[in-house]
Formats: structure tokens, C-alpha cells, sequence
């Protein structure tokens, strides 16, 4: 079954819960959809998981483009959503529908857009009319670190829950077809999941949002340098891999690869 904002929609009118992986290569790509994961992020923490940047401010939309065509070949069934990089949307309207475009012809079915004030809602209503789904994003934001002070929870205070609740209310009627919350606690992204028509998409927000996102290098134990609380470890793929590098070095220094079954 090929999945489409429909389907997510469905899916909360169900009360069905769904799942979002990141990838950011085609044979990854490749194995995440064929294991049923619903959504594919082409996310901007390709930057440090990826490129080595320290932050995904660094990434930019041609680096995002390469990563988006990749990932889209491998891709046959679940939704496609690229991350909209730093500054790629927030410096005119123009700009970003031309970048926005760009994501969809290599291969994306929508884009995340982080943020809700009134030029991103306008800007999420021109990427509807130009008939390119938009994901929201809120709590906390990546692209917005350097203002918000670090990876700091959103929505702790009474005050602070209201915001986030308003904000998802206004990228709602502004169409967006899912809410992705980032760091929020729990009791926060429950009232606001109960009180959306539309998705919300969990990314350390608890338990009780429709749809839950992960990054994949945490899923699979591969990124070392940062594991986020919520970032639950299903592999060890940094292990395996030092492990088979090991293992063939050691091979071709004793002079046991290749055999004579690997030569022509």
C-alpha cells in the first residue's frame, strides 16, 4: 500500500498509530520501506549524522536535494518528506516556493517546515495552493537553537503549554496534514493530539501523539556522539561495523583475502 497524507489522516481517525524513520541514503531507504515504516524523513540531522556538521544549520538545499533523490530511489510505499534546511524558507516567499519545488522534483511527496509565525503560515498556505503538502513543526526547533539557548524542553509552564496549543491551532487551519512535537512533555502533546484534527507526529513528546519519528542512526546504534532521551536503541551498528573493518583488515594483512573463490 503506497502511503499518503490520506492514509495518516485515516490512520488518526482509526486511532491507529504510525511510524517515521529517517534516511538519507537509497539501500537504507530501500530496507526501512520494505520493513512497513510509513513515513521516510529525509531529515536535516543529515548534517551531523552524514556530513559531520556540529548542527543541521549547516546543511544546505543542494546537499538536501542529493540526499532526497537517493533516498526517493529507494523508496517504493511510504510517504517521502524532505526537511526544508536553514534558511532555505524564511528569507522571502519566492525563494522558498523555488526551493520547495525543487525538493518535490527530486523526489520528496511533502516538506516539514519548522516554526508558526504569521510569515510561515503564509508561506505553508502558497505551498498548499502550489500543491505541495506541508508538515509543521514545533516545540523544540533545531534550526532556531542558537535563539532558544540549546535542547531545552518546550511547553513546561502553564504559559508555554497555551503558546504551543496556539500554534498547533494556527498551522492546522493554515493546512498543514501532520504536527510533528519536538521535546514537549507529555501531558502537553496528549491535550494537543486529543484536541487537532490532524496528526501529531512525536519526537520525545510521550506516548500519546498519533505518529512517532526517530532518527535512524539512533534507532540502529550508529551515531555515537550525541543519543537523545527519547532515542531508544534497537542495534548496534557501530560495533558491526568496527567489528567486519577489523575483521578484513586483519584478513588481507595475514593474507586470507582474497581466496581463491573471490579472484577471476
Amino acid at each position: 500500500m503506497t502511503i499518503t497524507v490520506r492514509t495518516l489522516k485515516k490512520y488518526k481517525n482509526n486511532n491507529e498509530k504510525f511510524s517515521m524513520l529517517t534516511a538519507y541514503d537509497f539501500s537504507t531507504a530501500k530496507y526501512i520501506d520494505q520493513s512497513g515504516i510509513d513515513v521516510v524523513l529525509i531529515g536535516d540531522s543529515l548534517g551531523m549524522t552524514a556530513l559531520g556538521y556540529e548542527n543541521t544549520n549547516n546543511v544546505t538545499v543542494e546537499e538536501m536535494k542529493i540526499f532526497t533523490r537517493a533516498v526517493s530511489r529507494g523508496v517504493k510505499n511510504a510517504l517521502i518528506v524532505t526537511d526544508m534546511p536553514f534558511m532555505s524558507y524564511t528569507i522571502d516567499i519566492p525563494s522558498a516556493l523555488t526551493n520547495i519545488g525543487n525538493m518535490i522534483r527530486c523526489g520528496a511527496n511533502a516538506v516539514k517546515l519548522e516554526g508558526c509565525n504569521d510569515y510561515i503560515l503564509k508561506l505553508i498556505e502558497c505551498t498548499m495552493n502550489m500543491g505541495v503538502p506541508v508538515m509543521g513543526h514545533i516545540g523544540f526547533t533545531p534550526q532556531s537553537q542558537n535563539v532558544i539557548g540549546g535542547h531545552i524542553i518546550q511547553g513546561k509552564t502553564e504559559e508555554t503549554a497555551e503558546e504551543l496549543f496556539k500554534q498547533a491551532k494556527k498551522l492546522e487551519k493554515a493546512g498543514v496534514f501532520s504536527i510533528v512535537l519536538e521535546m514537549v512533555p507529555e501531558n502537553v502533546a496528549r491535550y494537543i493530539t486529543q484536541e487537532l484534527s490532524i496528526p501529531t507526529i512525536s519526537c520525545g513528546a510521550g506516548r500519546y501523539c498519533d505518529g512517532f519519528v526517530m532518527v535512524c542512526d539512533d534507532l540502529f546504534g550508529k551515531f555515537g556522539e550525541f543519543t537523545p532521551k527519547f532515542a531508544r536503541k534497537y542495534g548496534d551498528m557501530a560495533r558491526l561495523i568496527k567489528d567486519c573493518a577489523l575483521k578484513y583488515n586483519q584478513d588481507v594483512k595475514n593474507g586470507n583475502y582474497p581466496n581463491e573463490n573471490e579472484v577471476y
